[in-house]
């Protein structure tokens, strides 16, 4: 099964979200102090609302997908984010000053596949794919991957932040010290095939892990 994809960007900040998934049709763009970031939006018509209850993998096509841009899929009724990392980005996840600030930093509590439990929380360090809902209260984070002194929050090193009660993450979903989300953002199970697709829902071969054994969404 295939996804068709579609950019959809916009400006102005998004208003807070929670699991009602159908607002994330809007693709919206996060600019809070600093330029605005295009969020492109995959358009999922196919597979059917049936085939994604019942858990199917989904295909996502990373043609397009530029580095520093995130995308949002949609699997098991869950957003599914998707971004290309820059080169900076992918050496920021490994800088022992941003391991200080995090909680789990090495992963250890099982909100991922054994594959991305390593410093980028990824298959490939290129591309990051967590599901975007805050383990504190099931809101949807804001993307906000450029470095900032004081938005969204003093010395912000990039990565997602949750509007509704200040839950920080790095650019791999792993949370921050000191904020009410007690775990990292859960990764789904993927695997990249045929180049440049993604498919949500299938672990690479020789791999079984099964997202109901996360500890917490």
């Amino acid at each position: 099964m295939s996804a068709q994809s579609a950019v959809a960007p916009s400006v102005g900040a998004p208003q807070p979200t929670r699991r009602d998934f159908l607002y994330l049709a809007t693709g919206t763009v996060a600019a809070v102090g600093m330029a605005a970031v295009a969020w492109p939006f995959i358009d999922q018509m196919n597979p059917d609302a049936a085939s994604l209850a019942a858990g199917g993998p989904v295909e996502v096509d990373l043609t397009a997908l530029q580095p520093g841009q995130q995308i949002v899929a949609v699997w098991q009724q869950h957003p599914v984010f998707v971004t290309r990392r820059t080169p900076e980005a992918i050496a920021k996840l490994k800088d022992p000053a941003l391991l200080a600030r995090l909680s789990d930093p090495d992963s250890l509590v099982a909100q991922q596949p054994d594959y991305a439990r390593n410093a980028t929380r990824s298959s490939n360090p290129e591309y990051g794919v967590v599901v975007g809902v805050c383990t504190h209260l099931g809101c949807i984070p804001n993307f906000l991957p450029q470095p900032s002194p004081s938005e969204p929050a003093p010395d912000w090193p990039g990565g997602y932040f949750c509007p509704c009660h200040g839950s920080k993450y790095d650019l791999a979903g792993r949370v921050f010290k000191g904020v009410p989300a007690p775990y990292n953002l859960p990764a789904p199970p993927y695997q990249l095939v045929a180049g440049k697709t993604l498919r949500i829902g299938e672990n690479p071969p020789g791999n079984n892990f099964n997202f109901s054994d996360i500890v917490q969404l």
